[in-house]
Formats: C-alpha cells, structure tokens, sequence
C-alpha cells in the first residue's frame, strides 16, 4: 500500500462560512495529530473566501480512511456537510 494524496479545493456556501472557520483550526490540530497524517494543509483562497484550498497526504489507505469517518461523525464534518467538494485523490 502506498501514499494517499488529496488535492483540491471546497465551497462553503456563505451561510456557512463563520462556522466552518471557526472550526477549521480545532479540524486541522485534529488531523495533524492523527496516526498516519503525513501532510494536511488547508488555506482559505486569496481571491475567494469562500474557496478553501486543501492538501493531504496520508500513509496509507488504511490511514486515509480512518480520518475519513473521523470527519464524517465530527463537528467540522457537520457545519461543512452543505460545501461542495472538488478533490483528486490518488493512491487509492
């Protein structure tokens, strides 16, 4: 098993947007923290606010899913359920 890369970007609708701010530091600690987290980067647009550019890197797939179903039953993945995601992901 090799590398997991996600690469992309997300929209959050405006309604949206305070709260998955306000949570995005406490998501990416989180993250960072996980066993298997090798990279995890994400950085609001210059040119949009509400376009979030994101960059991970896992050690695996096994890794890469296990912080998947930490985020779907976390708090950031329910005030981030309405944005719209845009990844390639590779490794998979």
């Amino acid at each position: 098993m090799g590398k997991v890369i996600l690469k992309g970007f997300v929209i959050v609708p405006d309604i949206d947007l305070e709260s998955v701010m306000c949570e995005l530091p406490t998501h990416i600690e989180n993250t960072r923290s996980e066993d298997g987290c090798l990279v995890f980067e994400v950085s609001q647009d210059s040119l949009s606010k509400n376009k979030l550019n994101v960059y991970e890197k896992f050690v695996n797939e096994v890794a890469f899913k296990a912080h998947q179903e930490r985020v779907s039953n976390s708090e950031c993945g329910a005030v981030a359920k309405n944005c719209e995601r845009h990844y390639e992901i590779s490794g998979l």
